[in-house]
């Protein structure tokens, strides 16, 4: 009988098929292989894909290039949903295909709201202040 470690995050095999699905769309993006207007003039990053522990589902973070048309990106992929899932199952050999769900990657932005933050003069003084205590 298998003992099962009980860790927080998923596991290694988790994490690589999710690996292999980022690489897989970012090729399928990067080439053009989607038949989609939106898709074609607008460059995606796929920034992280976080994959359900039984496999079945993805969800994609992607970012369109310069944060340009987002919500016309997403739409667009969202369209192209049941394209990309078959494409995805074919090349990665996936006994089921992964239900694919993309949302925006808030990331950049939530690290650029902090960094702005931590510049404002008010915010520095108090960090100075705070040290020499």
């Amino acid at each position: 009988m298998r003992h099962k470690e009980h860790s927080e995050g998923p596991s290694v095999r988790v994490l690589r098929v999710g690996e292999q699905v980022r690489h897989v769309l970012s090729e399928i993006l990067a080439r053009g292989d989607v038949h989609d207007d939106v898709l074609a003039s607008h460059p995606v990053s796929v920034t992280e894909v976080r994959m359900s522990p039984d496999l079945r589902h993805a969800t994609v973070f992607v970012k369109p290039l310069l944060g340009r048309d987002e919500d016309a990106v997403i739409k667009a992929l969202r369209t192209n949903t049941a394209y990309l899932q078959r494409e995805v199952a074919h090349r990665i050999r996936m006994k089921y295909a992964a239900k694919l769900k993309f949302l925006p990657d808030e990331s950049f932005d939530e690290a650029s709201h902090i960094d702005k933050l931590l510049r404002d003069p008010k915010v520095a003084r108090d960090l100075e202040s705070g040290e020499e205590a």
